[in-house]
Protein backbone atom coordinates (compact mmCIF):
# COMPACT_ATOMS: atom_id res chain seq x y z
CA UNK A 1 0.00 0.00 0.00
CA UNK A 2 1.58 3.38 -0.53
CA UNK A 3 1.49 5.95 1.29
CA UNK A 4 -1.58 7.98 -0.25
CA UNK A 5 -3.51 4.99 -1.23
CA UNK A 6 -6.62 3.87 0.78
CA UNK A 7 -7.47 0.62 0.82
CA UNK A 8 -10.98 -1.07 0.33
CA UNK A 9 -12.72 -1.96 2.70
CA UNK A 10 -14.87 -5.35 2.49
CA UNK A 11 -16.24 -8.00 4.38
CA UNK A 12 -13.64 -10.38 5.22
CA UNK A 13 -12.96 -13.65 3.47
CA UNK A 14 -11.30 -17.03 5.30
CA UNK A 15 -8.20 -16.26 4.49
CA UNK A 16 -8.31 -12.62 6.15
CA UNK A 17 -9.19 -14.09 9.36
CA UNK A 18 -5.74 -15.48 10.76
CA UNK A 19 -4.27 -11.93 10.04
CA UNK A 20 -6.76 -10.12 12.89
CA UNK A 21 -4.52 -11.56 15.89
CA UNK A 22 -1.58 -9.86 14.59
CA UNK A 23 -3.39 -6.11 13.85
CA UNK A 24 -5.17 -6.30 17.11
CA UNK A 25 -2.17 -7.00 19.19
CA UNK A 26 -0.15 -4.24 17.31
CA UNK A 27 -2.93 -1.84 17.84
CA UNK A 28 -3.02 -2.42 21.25
CA UNK A 29 0.71 -1.90 21.46
CA UNK A 30 -0.66 1.83 21.32
CA UNK A 31 -1.91 1.95 24.45
CA UNK A 32 1.66 0.60 26.45
CA UNK A 33 2.70 4.70 26.85
CA UNK A 34 -1.10 5.06 28.36
CA UNK A 35 0.04 2.43 31.46
CA UNK A 36 -2.76 0.33 29.76
CA UNK A 37 -0.32 -3.22 29.08
CA UNK A 38 -3.10 -5.84 30.67
CA UNK A 39 -5.46 -5.94 27.47
CA UNK A 40 -7.45 -9.18 26.87
CA UNK A 41 -5.48 -11.37 24.16
CA UNK A 42 -6.72 -10.32 20.86
CA UNK A 43 -9.30 -12.64 20.02
CA UNK A 44 -8.59 -15.90 17.94
CA UNK A 45 -9.41 -16.13 13.98
CA UNK A 46 -11.76 -18.45 14.61
CA UNK A 47 -13.95 -16.73 17.15
CA UNK A 48 -13.51 -13.75 14.89
CA UNK A 49 -15.00 -15.59 12.05
CA UNK A 50 -18.18 -16.54 14.13
CA UNK A 51 -19.44 -12.23 14.30
CA UNK A 52 -22.43 -11.38 12.30
CA UNK A 53 -19.55 -9.43 10.39
CA UNK A 54 -16.17 -8.01 9.96
CA UNK A 55 -15.25 -5.35 8.03
CA UNK A 56 -11.65 -5.61 6.69
CA UNK A 57 -9.32 -2.58 4.89
CA UNK A 58 -6.50 -3.94 2.72
CA UNK A 59 -4.49 -7.10 1.44
CA UNK A 60 -2.43 -7.42 3.59
CA UNK A 61 -5.08 -6.73 6.31
CA UNK A 62 -4.06 -3.45 7.74
CA UNK A 63 -7.54 -2.90 10.20
CA UNK A 64 -10.81 -4.58 10.40
CA UNK A 65 -13.92 -4.06 11.99
CA UNK A 66 -16.08 -6.44 13.96
CA UNK A 67 -19.68 -6.06 13.94
CA UNK A 68 -22.50 -8.04 16.41
CA UNK A 69 -26.01 -7.88 16.28
CA UNK A 70 -27.37 -6.52 19.95
CA UNK A 71 -31.05 -5.75 20.51
CA UNK A 72 -31.55 -4.59 17.00
CA UNK A 73 -28.80 -2.36 16.85
CA UNK A 74 -25.07 -2.99 14.84
CA UNK A 75 -22.58 -3.01 17.84
CA UNK A 76 -19.08 -2.32 16.90
CA UNK A 77 -17.64 -4.68 19.19
CA UNK A 78 -13.46 -4.39 18.02
CA UNK A 79 -12.14 -1.82 15.61
CA UNK A 80 -8.42 -1.95 15.14
CA UNK A 81 -5.68 -0.91 13.09
CA UNK A 82 -1.98 -1.48 12.73
CA UNK A 83 0.09 1.17 13.25
CA UNK A 84 2.07 1.34 10.36
CA UNK A 85 -0.97 2.37 8.39
CA UNK A 86 -2.54 4.54 11.04
CA UNK A 87 -3.50 8.07 10.65
CA UNK A 88 -4.44 7.80 6.75
CA UNK A 89 -7.81 7.53 6.87
CA UNK A 90 -8.59 3.81 7.36
CA UNK A 91 -10.09 3.98 10.90
CA UNK A 92 -12.31 6.38 9.20
CA UNK A 93 -13.23 4.76 5.98
CA UNK A 94 -14.00 1.22 8.50
CA UNK A 95 -16.61 3.70 10.49
CA UNK A 96 -18.53 4.43 7.84
CA UNK A 97 -18.53 1.27 5.82
CA UNK A 98 -19.72 -0.10 9.62
CA UNK A 99 -22.74 2.75 9.05
CA UNK A 100 -23.55 1.38 5.71
CA UNK A 101 -23.41 -2.13 6.70
CA UNK A 102 -26.10 -1.41 9.52
CA UNK A 103 -28.42 0.68 7.19
CA UNK A 104 -28.02 -2.47 5.12
CA UNK A 105 -28.91 -4.36 7.89
CA UNK A 106 -32.29 -2.30 8.77
CA UNK A 107 -30.48 -0.88 11.76
CA UNK A 108 -31.35 2.19 13.44
CA UNK A 109 -28.17 2.81 15.39
CA UNK A 110 -24.74 1.52 15.71
CA UNK A 111 -23.29 0.96 19.15
CA UNK A 112 -20.20 0.81 20.66
CA UNK A 113 -17.82 0.92 24.12
CA UNK A 114 -15.16 2.56 24.43
CA UNK A 115 -12.12 4.68 26.62
CA UNK A 116 -13.60 8.08 27.36
CA UNK A 117 -10.32 10.16 27.13
CA UNK A 118 -7.73 7.81 25.15
CA UNK A 119 -7.78 10.23 21.77
CA UNK A 120 -8.21 7.63 19.27
CA UNK A 121 -11.49 6.07 21.24
CA UNK A 122 -14.02 8.27 22.07
CA UNK A 123 -13.12 11.39 20.49
CA UNK A 124 -12.55 9.69 17.20
CA UNK A 125 -15.77 8.07 17.30
CA UNK A 126 -17.08 11.12 18.38
CA UNK A 127 -15.96 12.97 15.19
CA UNK A 128 -17.72 9.80 13.68
CA UNK A 129 -21.42 10.93 14.55
CA UNK A 130 -21.31 8.44 17.49
CA UNK A 131 -22.28 10.01 20.59
CA UNK A 132 -21.79 9.11 24.31
CA UNK A 133 -25.17 7.61 25.37
CA UNK A 134 -26.45 6.47 29.22
CA UNK A 135 -29.39 4.90 27.63
CA UNK A 136 -28.25 1.15 27.39
CA UNK A 137 -29.90 -1.56 26.35
CA UNK A 138 -30.29 -4.79 28.35
CA UNK A 139 -27.84 -6.67 25.44
CA UNK A 140 -25.79 -3.44 25.89
CA UNK A 141 -25.83 -3.64 29.63
CA UNK A 142 -24.54 -7.28 29.66
CA UNK A 143 -21.51 -6.01 27.44
CA UNK A 144 -20.98 -3.42 30.24
CA UNK A 145 -21.12 -6.12 32.90
CA UNK A 146 -18.73 -8.59 30.59
CA UNK A 147 -15.89 -5.22 30.39
CA UNK A 148 -15.97 -4.92 34.41
CA UNK A 149 -15.57 -8.95 34.59
CA UNK A 150 -12.40 -8.46 31.90
CA UNK A 151 -11.15 -5.42 34.37
CA UNK A 152 -10.94 -2.49 31.39
CA UNK A 153 -12.93 -0.16 33.58
CA UNK A 154 -9.23 -0.41 35.96
CA UNK A 155 -7.51 2.03 32.87
CA UNK A 156 -10.32 4.42 32.75
CA UNK A 157 -13.86 5.79 32.04
CA UNK A 158 -15.69 3.67 29.28
CA UNK A 159 -18.80 4.70 27.78
CA UNK A 160 -21.04 3.57 25.62
CA UNK A 161 -21.64 5.54 22.47
CA UNK A 162 -24.37 5.74 19.79
CA UNK A 163 -24.97 6.76 16.32
CA UNK A 164 -27.55 6.66 14.48
CA UNK A 165 -28.68 5.27 11.16
CA UNK A 166 -30.87 6.75 8.96
CA UNK A 167 -32.06 5.78 5.04
CA UNK A 168 -29.89 7.38 2.84
CA UNK A 169 -27.22 8.03 5.74
CA UNK A 170 -23.61 8.66 4.96
CA UNK A 171 -20.99 9.16 6.73
CA UNK A 172 -20.59 12.43 8.87
CA UNK A 173 -18.62 15.70 7.60
CA UNK A 174 -15.53 16.26 8.13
Amino acid sequence: MGDQEMPVVRIAEPDDFAQLPAVEAAADELFRPLGITDLPPPASAAERSRAWRVLVAGRPVRGFAVLQLVAGAVHLEQLSVHPAAGRRGIGGALLAAVVTAAREAGADRVTLLTYADVPWNAPFYARHGWRVTTRLTPGLRALRVREVELGLDRHGERVAMVRPVAPGDGPPPG
